[in-house]
């Protein structure tokens, strides 16, 4: 079956310096990947290149087997949707309207909503547990509640491909293992997943596969068993191994090898 988003031995340099090189993996339907690795590795960048708003220096992008070079922009907006971790809402939109926008793509010049269209809104609301909250104004929502409804506007998109920057940063326990279940429940309706997550126990329970980005290496893609190591964590994140064994314990690895072989 032909992967959802793949990357055929990805480069990409910031101002001359060769940021990511050599990426090759895939992500297929159904699957979460968790994007890890430290800050200024390349996480969002590689979300931006495969959400088309970079362009590689080498290798390509690929959604649905077609490299990105090839998908007009509105074609595009309906497979890949790009969940960032900061929304700004400078007015006060009400929750319905915001996820609303995710209808762009589908929607004509100065043409209103369709009953496809709100036949979509809803259920973007429903699934991400809104419609309570639907005529709220988005400033006055917590942050979880904000994290759902950016998620739900990437929903209205109808995407194959969801891409997640820090789906759980500043987010309370509660509302973390909240958004990493919303996130399971879309994989398990078939949308592929790709997340930037810096909460390694959060990826050991919920994700089945990951990239890891590292300074001055190559990128790594494979099962959480092979790549929730101490060895290649403890390269990538600059970190002491007993500071890594005292943070991970060895649950971490025990259970990375459970997850990565299922």
């Amino acid at each position: 079956m032909t992967p959802v988003l793949e990357f055929r031995e990805l480069g990409f340099s910031y101002t001359g310096r060769p940021l990511l090189a050599g990426l090759t993996t895939a992500v297929r339907a159904g699957e979460m990947v968790a994007l890890l690795g430290p800050n200024g590795s390349g996480k969002t960048t590689l979300l931006k290149l495969a959400a088309a708003l970079l362009r590689p220096s080498a290798g390509q992008v690929l959604v649905q087997g077609s490299d990105l070079r090839r998908w007009p922009r509105r074609a595009l907006s309906r497979e890949v949707a790009l969940v960032p971790q900061h929304l700004e809402v400078p007015f006060a939109f009400r929750v319905e309207e915001l996820v609303a926008q995710g209808r762009l793509p589908y929607q004509r010049f100065l043409g209103g909503l369709t009953a496809a269209d709100r036949e979509a809104i809803e259920g973007a609301l429903e699934a991400a547990s809104l419609l309570s909250l639907r005529h709220r104004v988005f400033a006055s929502l917590s942050g979880g509640e904000r994290q759902r409804v950016k998620i739900a506007i990437a929903l209205a998109q109808q995407p194959r491909l969801m891409l997640l920057d820090e789906p759980t940063q500043h987010l309370d326990l509660g509302h973390q293992l909240e958004a990493m279940a919303l996130l399971q429940g879309l994989a398990a309706r078939g949308i592929a997943i790709l997340a930037a997550m810096h909460d390694l126990m959060l990826v050991r329970d919920h994700f089945s596969s990951a990239i890891l980005l590292t300074p001055q290496a190559p990128a790594l893609a494979g099962p959480l068993d092979r790549l929730l190591s101490v060895e290649l964590l403890e390269r990538a994140f600059s970190v002491e191994r007993a500071t890594l064994e005292r943070y991970l314990g060895e649950r971490l690895e025990s259970s990375g090898r459970t997850s990565g072989s299922a």
